[in-house]
Parts: structure tokens; C-alpha cells; sequence
């Protein structure tokens, strides 16, 4: 697709929706950056489409065929129905910010629905797989204050929900832990944890031995050499645990935050106590694990139910 057939002014318009994405929605930065390159991809399809070069006019002559044939170039490239709904709800976002500062009523096209696909779910650990893969990582660390660290990074993950992302993020002014921590999440986006006397003790224990100075503006959590842990040395010692363990692939960091929020909900947790705690933007993102508990609880009666 020939990016270059946009329109200057469906360029400018473009950065400047961009713009306010990042100054007054704080969407985190590979969010501007996929929704920019999402709304770029239909532009340049539809200066081809109209086969013509106009400006924010094109925008307000948009209508559903023109989705629709949007839509249909998008999979004749192969793009998932997952994907391609993402893009549209890029592109309805975008339009409708023009709409609104060009008077254009756009209730049609905004009410276009995208593709169907079937969401999938998260795939928690048991209770118990969880609390062995916390205990594997530091049994089969080489240094016990990386272990210590380990132990505190996925408790952390497991007993708060947190984001490996969130975790990592933390400072020297985390040490000692709160009884709740404030959490800066997607998009910018604040909130309150409460933290667990288990998740207290991992950091503590692991600030007692780690051999840096965990300094209130440092990174909390260091790796060998001192510098910012990095994410990835956190799954590759989880990819190490689960095979010792005999655990699915699906036991990553993200898993130890799903596992947190299937456990609360299978315990009774409030469905909009766990949003909060997640940080999710939407109800609809926390309630994919109601699915979860529901799946469980069918597993739990075809193996319990009595046959004759």
C-alpha cells in the first residue's frame, strides 16, 4: 500500500489525533504506535479506493461499503479477525475525533461492526502450580540473592496482579513494601494494590541480600551486574522452572497474573473489585476469567460426576 497517496491534510489530522492520544488519553506508547500505524494502512487504502486526492472531505464521505472493502483488502492480506478488529476500532476511534471537530455525522459508520472471532482465554496455574513454580525459581537459582529476587518478582506478580512490566518498574522507594502499593499501569493509569505479608517478606528478604545499593530513585529490581532486570531473564528462568516442573508453555510471567485473579474470583472475590486490582480499563477484559472458573468448574464435575 502506497502510504504516500495521503492526503496532506489527512496526514496532519492523523499526527494531531496521535498527539492527543499521547497528551490527554497517556495511551502508552506501543498503543500510539500500533493505532498509528493501523489508521496509516486504511488512509492509504482508501486514497486508492476513491482513486482520487482529497482532504478531510474523504473522511467525511466514508461510509460502510467503504469499511466493508477495507475490511475485505485486510484479509485478503491475511489478517487475523483478532487484528483486523483492532484496526477498526483504531479507524472508528480516529473518525470519530475528526467527526467531532468537523461537524460530520459519522453514526453510521461508527456503528459498523467488525469481525467476530472467539476471545481467548487466560490460562491461569493451579494454586499449587503457582506456589511451585515460585518455589522452583529459587531452588534452582546459583546465588541466593538472585533467588531471593526471583522469589519476590513473582510473588509479586502472583500476590498483587501485577503486570511483569509493573513489577520491574518499581524503585528503591517500594523497599520496605506498603501495605498498598501504588501501581502505575497501562496508559499511565494509576492504582492501589494491597500487598500480602508474603509479598512483604520476598522483598524484604531479597533487599537484605541483594548486593546494590536500592536507591529511592534506582530500579528496585537489578540483575547480575547491577543494571535494570530484564524482562526476559524473568521468563527464561520461569521457561527453565516449568519444564523442571512439567508445566505448559502457557506458564509465563502473565500467567502468575492471570492465576491471581482466577484464584481471587474462584474464592468469591467481587468481579469489580478484581477490575480495580487488575487495572483494566473494562469490565469486559476481567470478565474473560469468569469463563476460566466456569471451564474449571465443568473439568471439576465431569471427573467428580458419578456415571452409571
Amino acid at each position: 500500500m502506497n502510504t504516500l497517496a495521503i492526503p496532506p491534510a489527512q496526514r496532519d489530522a492523523l499526527a494531531r489525533w496521535l498527539d492527543h492520544l499521547r497528551a490527554l488519553d497517556a495511551a502508552a506508547a506501543h498503543t500510539v504506535t500500533a493505532y498509528a500505524r493501523d489508521v496509516t494502512g486504511f488512509l492509504a487504502f482508501l486514497a486508492v479506493h476513491h482513486g482520487e486526492s482529497e482532504g478531510l472531505s474523504a473522511i467525511a464521505k466514508v461510509d460502510q461499503s467503504d469499511l466493508r472493502a477495507w475490511m475485505a483488502h485486510e484479509r485478503e492480506r491475511k489478517i487475523s479477525s483478532r487484528s483486523l478488529a483492532r484496526e477498526l476500532s483504531a479507524v472508528k476511534n480516529f473518525i470519530a475525533w475528526v467527526a467531532d471537530r468537523e461537524t460530520i455525522d459519522a453514526t453510521a459508520v461508527l456503528s459498523t461492526r467488525g469481525p467476530k472471532f472467539r476471545r481467548k482465554l487466560p490460562r491461569p496455574l493451579s494454586v499449587d502450580g503457582a506456589r511451585d513454580m515460585i518455589a522452583q525459581v529459587g531452588a534452582q537459582a546459583r546465588e541466593d540473592w538472585i533467588a531471593a529476587r526471583d522469589i519476590a518478582v513473582l510473588t509479586l506478580l502472583y500476590g498483587c496482579g501485577l503486570r511483569i512490566s509493573e513489577a520491574l518498574n518499581l524503585t528503591g522507594t517500594a523497599h520496605p513494601l506498603p501495605d498498598t502499593l501504588r501501581i502505575h499501569g497501562k496508559g499511565g493509569k494509576e492504582r492501589l494494590v494491597p500487598t500480602l505479608p508474603a509479598a512483604r517478606e520476598a522483598l524484604a528478604r531479597y533487599a537484605q541480600l541483594c548486593p546494590y545499593d536500592l536507591a529511592a530513585t534506582a530500579p528496585l529490581f537489578r540483575g547480575t551486574r547491577g543494571g535494570p532486570l530484564n524482562p526476559r531473564l524473568i521468563a527464561l528462568v520461569m521457561e527453565k522452572a516449568r519444564m523442571q516442573l512439567g508445566l505448559p508453555a502457557t506458564a509465563t510471567p502473565h500467567a502468575m497474573r492471570h492465576s491471581f485473579a482466577t484464584h481471587l474470583l474462584s474464592a468469591g472475590g467481587d468481579l469489580r473489585a478484581i477490575q480495580e486490582l487488575l487495572g483494566h480499563a473494562s469490565l469486559s477484559t476481567t470478565q474473560a476469567y469468569t469463563a476460566v472458573d466456569a471451564a474449571r468448574l465443568m473439568e471439576v464435575y465431569e471427573k467428580a460426576h458419578p456415571r452409571a
